[in-house]
């Protein structure tokens, strides 16, 4: 009697597309995505034709950093490292000497907080058409920064909490509303002023 072959056994393929169709899903239900990358910037609204041109800014309330092709910080006229421009953007902006060359000060009636001396500055920022990427992130950061501890200095003397912290319990549905009145009277008194031209040849 002759011998049969013993016939290979097919695998199932049909529940594999399944399995993994399910670990797709677990996948992207269970993992996080980094959304701290990117720079928040408020775009300005769109000029109307019969829009009339906007007043005259004085120096004394701009603070003009450039970034060059040699990727050298100036910053009004002065050459700066990346390490003193937080510093040096927190004087301007705060002004705490009052001193002339600085922004000017206006009083607003702020909620929560009441009349507060509010700058009128602005920065200005300036970039080559050279200017390193890695260099523009680190201006960037190093503004926002200033802004950032001015405004956390401000929610400790007044809250007697960090703006960070502020931030956080703004998310909460019970603390949404009031924390974030607290967040808008901050941001009325140190308002993010930030400028940037299109970059252009400003050379070394």
């Amino acid at each position: 009697m002759a011998s049969r072959k013993r016939e290979l056994q097919e695998i199932n393929a049909g529940s594999m597309a399944d399995i993994a169709f399910l670990l797709l899903v677990f996948f992207l239900v269970t993992t996080t995505m980094d959304t701290s990358w990117g720079l928040a910037r408020k775009l300005p609204p769109p000029l109307l034709e019969d829009q009339p041109d906007p007043p005259p800014i004085k120096d004394r309330n701009v603070f003009v950093v450039l970034a060059n092709a040699n990727d050298q910080l100036l910053v009004e006229g002065d050459l700066l490292s990346i390490d003193q421009l937080r510093e040096s953007a927190k004087e301007f902006i705060a002004n705490p000497m009052r001193k002339e060359n600085l922004p000017e000060f206006k009083e607003v009636d702020v909620p929560l907080l009441g009349r507060m001396q509010v700058s009128k500055q602005v920065i200005s920022l300036q970039n080559d058409n050279g200017t390193s990427y890695d260099l523009y992130i680190q201006v960037q950061n190093e503004l926002a920064a200033a802004y950032t501890e001015l405004r956390d200095e401000l929610a400790m003397q007044k809250f007697g909490m960090s703006y960070k912290k502020i931030e956080e319990m703004a998310k909460t549905d019970e603390g949404a509303e009031k924390f974030g009145e607290m967040i808008d009277a901050i941001r009325d008194v140190y308002p993010q002023r930030i400028s940037e031209a299109e970059p252009k040849d400003i050379g070394g």
